[in-house]
């Protein structure tokens, strides 16, 4: 018998349908069974699982190689056992559940061939509900673990030279219930000489099951904290500190380690949490170099420092209060904003100012935390004001605070997120009128704005605009059902009327057009009894 281009891995236990759909997927491969070896573990299932494998080796004898061993716990022993069986130049490992496109296994092979690649990376999607990070998939190309993408897709449902694989003894950690696929991905993208993409076709179809019994969803809290200080070690000894570590373990920090400090955190039992905090600290300690830190958002930032310091109870109040009530205000000190999360300069917590400083773009956060609390008219003689009342998501420093109407309309791009950064050379809106900071109060502070209203024919929205670490923000402010000041005329020698309403967006918008005085009438009188609201 010649030797197959490719050996597919599948690892079993306990998914039928599924299973099914994955073989099927398998045998009309337009590589050619020829071409192919399926080695296929049993891994003690209790469903039919085992029955659809020897149905199968039995319709494909010389495509179905099939194991049946005890149940192991996981994926791992039973790929190390198919790793064992295999003979085609590349491996590729798919999970059970899963399943491939007709031509992926021939084009991954191809690639491989013509670029002389140790790893080839086809492109996965999600189905059913289940998420696959995307950005990798940008074209045909190669890449490397110094490219921020490819650290977000470390799965081994991958095509891997045999020879590498072989060459370096590469195999999976048993003793991990989850995440065993990880040290073998990294080491094998650590040894190859080429990584390629394959982005022009959809070879993998990653299946969240109905009743989301995959493992990656089962596992608990400590039991994936594990498996994440495990990866962490392995990753460290390949990879010397710096950059290149950083590029790996940001994935980690920004993933694994930050859906344990989620809004399910606070239900775990008292030991569960401190637990957590002990591992993630350590974490922390060991590889959240300032580099990380530093391109981490404050959200996460924050939860990594309570949890570094040991601060559970600070930590728990912190996710509480962000899911309940959304994140903290802003404060303002000069060009410096900080989140004022739970632990800020609390010298028993002891946590550097550094880890509440907010760096990131913060247009969502500064966007929830405005809001309008009144609005009304306001005259002197022929001059008439808008005064708005309005919380923003900030406190402290708000000499740079301006409320203005927008010289023109929101980017449509921008204003779906309800607010926008404003580019550097962006002419910013004189101060107008006065802005009296009220008091500060639970989630920001309170200002009350005098906006002079000119007679002129426009439809312009009240905007904040704020200097937040180093960079200017626009911020349509929500009137959240506040009631409107009733319509107002004003001016005698060119009649004018002003009305405030609320937008199809839900923002402030006031509106000025000139209103023409029919000359005489009982129907000129009755349209000027309508148009006309109460003078001061």
């Amino acid at each position: 018998m010649s030797t197959p281009d490719v050996t597919v891995v599948v690892a079993v236990y306990n998914t039928m349908p599924y299973l099914t759909e994955c073989l099927d997927s398998l045998v009309v491969q337009s590589i050619g069974r020829e071409r192919l070896q399926v080695v296929a573990v049993d891994d003690g299932s209790t469903d039919d699982s085992g029955k659809e494998l020897d149905r199968f080796a039995q319709l494909y004898p010389d495509v179905f190689t099939v194991v049946h061993q005890p149940n192991s716990g996981g994926p791992a022993a039973p790929s190390n056992r198919a790793l064992e069986l295999a003979t085609g130049r590349f491996v590729y490992f798919i999970g059970s559940d899963d399943h491939l496109g007709e031509e992926a296994l021939e084009r991954m092979v191809a690639c491989a061939d013509a670029n002389e690649s140790d790893v080839i990376i086809g492109k996965m999607v999600g189905t059913n509900g289940r998420y696959v990070h995307q950005k990798l998939y940008t074209g045909n190309r190669d890449v490397t673990l110094d490219d921020s993408e490819l650290p977000f897709t470390l799965a081994n449902t991958k095509l891997f030279r045999r020879e590498l694989v072989e060459k370096y003894g590469l195999r999976f950690p048993e003793d991990m219930p989850v995440g065993s696929d990880q040290p073998f991905t990294i080491e094998a993208c650590v040894r190859a000489r080429k990584i390629s993409v394959l982005s022009d076709y959809t070879c993998y179809y990653a299946v969240k099951r109905g009743d989301a019994s995959n493992i990656t969803y089962r596992a608990n809290h400590l039991a994936r904290l594990r498996c994440v200080q495990r990866i962490m070690e392995h990753t460290a000894a390949l990879i010397p500190a710096g950059p290149r570590r950083d590029a790996v373990f940001k994935r980690h920090f920004d993933w694994e380690l930050t859906k344990l400090l989620q809004k399910d955190f606070p239900a775990l039992d008292a030991d569960t949490r401190r637990q957590v905090c002990q591992g993630v600290g350590a974490l922390v300690d060991a590889y959240f170099t300032d580099g990380l830190r530093d391109g981490t958002g404050v959200k996460r930032r924050v939860r990594f420092g309570l949890a570094r310091s040991g601060a559970v109870e600070e930590l728990t109040r912190a996710i509480t209060e962000e899911t309940e009530h959304g994140a903290p205000p802003f404060l303002l000190e000069g060009d410096r904003a900080f989140a004022t999360y739970p632990g800020f300069r609390d010298p028993a917590v002891g946590l550097d100012d550094r880890y509440y400083e907010v760096r990131e773009t913060v247009v969502g956060r500064l966007s929830a935390g405005t809001r309008l609390e009144s609005a009304d008219w306001e005259q002197h003689g022929t001059e008439l004001f808008c005064v708005v009342k309005l919380r923003a998501g900030v406190t402290g420093d708000t000499s740079s605070a301006v409320v203005a109407l927008a010289q023109g309309a929101m980017p449509q791009s921008a204003d779906k997120a309800g607010a926008r950064k404003l580019p550097a050379d962006a002419a910013r809106p004189q101060r107008c009128g006065t802005l009296t900071p009220d008091a500060a109060v639970d989630g920001g502070t309170l200002l009350t704005a005098r906006i002079p209203l000119a007679a002129t024919r426009s439809k312009r929205g009240v905007r904040l605009y704020v200097d937040v670490a180093g960079s200017t923000y626009e911020i349509p402010v929500r009137t959240d059902g506040q009631p409107m000041p009733l319509a107002r005329r004003w001016g005698s020698d060119e009649p004018h009327r002003v009305a405030a309403s609320t937008n199809s967006k839900g923002r402030l918008v006031i509106t000025t057009a000139p209103l023409r005085e029919p000359k005489s009438g009982v129907g000129a009188r009755l349209r000027r009894t309508l148009s006309r609201s109460k003078r001061k």
